[in-house]
């Protein structure tokens, strides 16, 4: 066995390159009795077990610096650099990140967990090092699939134009997350199907030379021959007019060609693109055959018999949004659905099967898909833009500027609204209350069940102007659905529990939370009146105010950011009246990062529990009574 050897690139370089198939299979092999335990990004590592030796045993990380785009196919990175025994915790609360982590390793140079970034971060290394008059390499790792996004051509511009030594690395496996769309995406295709480009550039430029030159003019004149042979081989050339050495295609998974490749361009002086192609999943036939299913798997996931213990589980959030949205459309033709890169991910695979007109994916272009939305809502459609709250973040200026400005009938159905557990950091959809409510025009809201969703998403398509239903990963609590769907009333809430002690208002999935904590505090004395917020934007005043008239205490719990979110706005609301005297006690997320975990350990680690739920009450109710 090679692998229990390797436990840093020093290690893997003494390996003679005969050795190193061996090893990727043994990789491999780890990778999938790993993942099938902790649950993992698994077809997106498979596919680049190959390319990740080969950069190792070529160059010298950390000294060269090596950036993972997006980051979740870094495991066989973090294997190489010293981290294989801590496997068995990858992305559990305190343990293994599933992405590029500084803290982790001093060769883990760049974080990240959105894609496309790589390629702006490696620029500004690049120019870093020749300012300080460094000698090393920089080499960012980027997928097909993040090439569509907007930032990453941004970078490819701007690389091409200063002309410094950086080798981008593509690695083009034909899928993200769902299968890759778009006209770059196309034009991968017809370049990988070109493989003997080089071969027949390199015989014409040996033509080109047997000629006698005759002055500048016929210098000039051959230089265009040439350039009209790449286009008749192969349409566009896109990387070269932007100024990039281009090499490849080169299988990702052939170690003898690879390297040959990625030494000819640690040769070539400026900006260099080799291009890899890969297999996601390779290696393992069940994820070979179905890349978008085994993208990432759960914890516990039967990998080698390839089907999941079954069990009883309440229905997803992304299936109900994706049956909600069908039955939408079914009765108005102006329902479009939208989403970047999200396709199954947001449950719209069926919805796209059935109304393949009226479903755009339009590729990792968050940006592009807030701004395409607008477009649509112009012209009289009711598009429905489904889209990560972290990812949201990525579209925020069409939000304020396309959308709501203009006060267009987007319906934003805000995905991974609140913890998403093992994703951590990076993902995690905290923030979208408070940089969605201060925009005008904006409707905020969210369901405390999955049945309460699909009213909502009814609610939204029902009314005029921008609104955004936020919604959390996983299951729903399991409740039944009813029969027809209903139109809620906007900006009003929903009194689950009387009491006169203490007044609860929760947000979204908080509400079951304070439903128990108002049991235990029935049980020991105290009635908590439990609201279903429901809104964010606008707030139900006439709640607030019937609250502040009678004198009851108030804690707002809420799965976001304590900074701009709900409890915000209602303390912004009480301090905006001059007979107010209620205090308030906001409960959400502390002013810092929330790594990865379980999301029990999320919201156990940031005070989210039925116990502190309680105890806050219990303290505001006492604090209330002294100061009257």
């Amino acid at each position: 066995m090679h692998l229990e050897q390797i436990n840093s690139p020093e290690q893997l370089k003494k390996l003679p390159v005969r050795e190193l198939p061996r090893l990727a299979e043994e990789i491999r092999h780890f990778l999938i009795e790993s993942l099938s335990v902790t649950g993992g990004h698994l077809g997106s590592n498979l596919g680049v077990v190959e390319l990740t030796l080969a950069l190792h045993y070529l160059f010298d990380s950390p000294k060269d610096r090596l950036l993972w785009d997006v980051g979740h196919q870094a495991y066989v990175h973090k294997i190489l650099t010293g981290r294989r025994s801590q496997f068995d915790t990858l992305r559990q609360y305190k343990g293994l990140c599933g992405f590029p982590k500084m803290a982790e390793s001093e060769h883990d140079i760049w974080e990240t967990g959105h894609s496309s970034t790589s390629l702006s971060a490696a620029m500004g290394m690049a120019v870093a090092r020749d300012l300080k008059g460094e000698d090393h390499r920089v080499i960012p790792i980027i997928g097909d699939g993040a090439l569509t996004g907007g930032m990453a051509l941004e970078a490819l511009n701007h690389i091409g134009n200063e002309k410094r030594n950086i080798m981008v690395i593509l690695n083009d496996n034909e899928m993200s997350i769902s299968p890759n769309v778009g006209a770059i995406h196309n034009y991968l295709g017809k370049l990988r199907t070109h493989r003997h480009y080089h071969k027949l550039k390199e015989e014409v430029e040996y033509f080109l030379k047997k000629i006698p030159s005759v002055g500048g003019a016929f210098a000039t004149a051959a230089e265009r021959i040439k350039d009209s042979m790449k286009f008749l081989v192969v349409s566009g050339v896109l990387f070269e007019k932007l100024g990039f050495t281009y090499l490849g295609p080169v299988s990702g998974h052939n170690l003898d060609e690879l390297m040959e490749c990625l030494r000819l361009a640690d040769q070539t002086k400026g900006p260099v693109l080799v291009h890899v192609v890969t297999v996601k999943g390779k290696g393992y036939l069940p994820a070979e055959a179905q890349a978008e299913k085994f993208h990432g798997v759960s914890k516990g996931y039967k990998l080698e018999a390839n089907k999941e213990a079954k069990k009883e589980t309440p229905v997803k959030y992304a299936k109900v949004f994706g049956d909600t949205l069908i039955q939408l459309a079914e009765t108005d033709k102006r329902v479009v659905g939208v989403t970047p890169a999200m396709l199954g991910g947001s449950g719209m695979n069926e919805f796209a099967s059935k109304f393949p007109d009226r479903c755009f994916d339009v590729g990792i272009a968050e940006q592009h898909a807030g701004t395409f939305a607008a477009g649509l809502a112009t012209q009289g459609m009711k598009p429905v833009l489904a889209i990560y709250s972290t990812f949201l973040q990525r579209a925020y200026d069409q939000v304020i500027h396309d959308i709501a400005r203009q006060n267009l009938n987007v319906v934003l159905a805000v995905d991974r609204a609140g913890f998403v557990g093992a994703d951590g950091e990076t993902h995690q959809g905290i923030y979208d209350i408070a940089y969605l409510r201060c925009i005008p025009n904006l409707v905020v809201m969210m369901p405390k069940d999955e049945n309460e969703f699909r009213h909502m998403l009814y609610t939204a398509y029902r009314t005029d102007g921008p609104i955004a239903v936020r919604f959390p990963r996983g299951t729903g609590i399991g409740v039944e659905m009813d029969p027809e769907l209903k139109e809620l009333p906007i900006g009003k809430s929903e009194v689950l529990r009387e009491g006169g002690d203490v007044a609860l208002l929760a947000f979204g999935t908080m509400v079951p939370l304070a439903l128990e904590a108002a049991e235990r505090l029935a049980n020991e004395g105290v009635e908590a009146k439990v609201v279903n917020a429901r809104f964010a934007k606008p707030l139900d005043t006439e709640l607030l105010d019937r609250l502040n008239m009678e004198g009851t205490p108030v804690v707002t719990i809420e799965e976001g950011c304590v900074s701009g979110g709900f409890g915000s706005a209602v303390l912004e609301y009480f301090s905006g009246r001059e007979d107010s005297g209620v205090p308030v006690q906001i409960m959400g997320v502390p002013d810092y990062f929330v790594e990865h975990g379980d999301v029990k350990d999320q919201l156990s680690e940031v005070g989210l529990t039925v116990e502190n739920i309680a105890q806050n009450a219990h303290q505001i109710i006492a604090d209330h009574r002294q100061r009257v």
